[in-house]
């Protein structure tokens, strides 16, 4: 049969979807109005790229989607979590995300805020009671520590600190990739090493996944910059231009357009040679790689 790239997006984003809408329910208690928020943002429709990513290496290692489905529900209420504090006024001022108006815009600052801070601190509880956790306890260890690194001042976080010190200043190549490695590409890098590992992948196997995330978490950033410049506001659901405007180091900034392209093309190529050691098992990852480069507006 052949693979449908389509086919399994829609399939696991929907599969993620149900997940997540069990795992953040509504109330009609005393802070409804949290639970709300927190769902107005997480149920929105996203690509649900990363939770996908860690079911896909999951399966690349012969795991049960299973093991793993908790892990990627966990990535999606972070990636989340850092939308809705991204948008605030304090940092990136965005009235707009995926063709809506922005959580604090519904909901005011301090009630983003606090759903921001419950869907990172909820997300550690789910990935706790993963059902491999009965079985192996010291790999969902690992996985909550380096999820805790990646989300945190050693990845996600510090990315975004260097991002605004730098405002305004130009950085070279080397500079961008490591900032981006962290803002953007953390979160990657955890999504497939942490699918792979809860899926039993190993020494050797992870290593390989590890190559395989870090040029797919660059290309995404490469082809967002893109994107920002290239793309409308109708087309993308939220505000383009907008790190241009801010002053704010970008590939097409640094490169230019045409070698921002090439580049892209060439770190997709590397993802899918990193896989080369996998069976059919890999097919989603690979094709996810050339997914993220030829994303259209």
């Amino acid at each position: 049969m052949t693979f449908s790239l389509n086919h399994y997006l829609k399939e696991r984003s929907q599969l993620v979807e149900r997940e997540l809408s069990a795992i953040v329910v509504s109330s009609s208690g005393p802070a409804s109005k949290l639970f709300e928020a927190m769902r107005y943002s997480l149920l929105d429709g996203g690509k649900r790229l990363r939770p996908i990513l860690a079911l896909g290496a999951c399966e690349a290692v012969g795991g049960r989607i299973e093991d793993a489905l908790g892990f990627a529900c966990a990535l999606e209420m972070i990636h989340t979590y850092s939308l809705v504090h991204d948008d605030l006024p304090c940092m990136d001022d965005d009235d707009l995300r995926r063709g809506r108006p922005t959580n604090h815009k519904v909901y005011g600052e301090a009630m983003a805020t606090l759903a921001g801070d419950a869907l990172l601190t909820d997300a550690f509880g789910v990935v706790a009671k993963s059902p491999v956790a009965h079985r192996n306890p010291a790999i969902v260890i690992e996985t909550i520590a380096e999820l805790s690194h990646a989300a945190g001042s050693g990845g996600m976080v510090a990315g975004q600190v260097i991002d605004l010190a730098n405002e305004g200043l130009r950085l070279n190549i080397e500079q961008l990739e490591y900032l981006h490695a962290l803002k953007t590409g953390a979160l990657f890098h955890i999504s497939v090493r942490g699918g792979g590992r809860l899926g039993g992948a190993s020494p050797e196997q992870l290593e390989h996944l590890s190559a395989y995330a870090r040029s797919v978490g660059l290309c995404f950033q490469v082809v967002d910059d893109l994107l920002d410049v290239e793309g409308t506001a109708e087309q993308m659901g939220k505000r383009t231009q907008k790190d241009l405007q801010a002053g704010k180091n970008t590939y097409p900034g640094l490169l230019g357009v045409e070698r921002s392209r090439a580049l892209a093309i060439d770190l997709k190529n590397r993802a899918i040679a990193a896989l080369a050691g996998f069976g059919a098992g890999a097919t989603p990852l690979r094709a996810i790689a050339t997914f993220v480069v030829e994303r259209k507006l």
